[in-house]
């Protein structure tokens, strides 16, 4: 039972972030200027008039 119990808690943090995720990206914009600026290695685009985020990789 506290298998089951730690599963479910386990299921529940890891869907509410996604949920987070999507309230926070529900950025409406026209262009790239539109969108929040934020730090690297994080980047914003705007696709379909709205702001999503990017993870920019600078590999080795």
């Amino acid at each position: 039972m506290a298998k089951f119990s730690m599963f479910v808690y386990a299921l529940i943090n890891f869907l509410s972030l996604f949920l987070v995720e999507t309230a926070i990206t529900n950025i409406r914009c026209v262009s790239d200027d539109d969108c929040p600026k934020v730090i690297k290695p994080l980047v914003m685009k705007c696709i379909g008039n709205y702001c999503y985020f990017f993870m920019i990789y600078e590999g080795p």
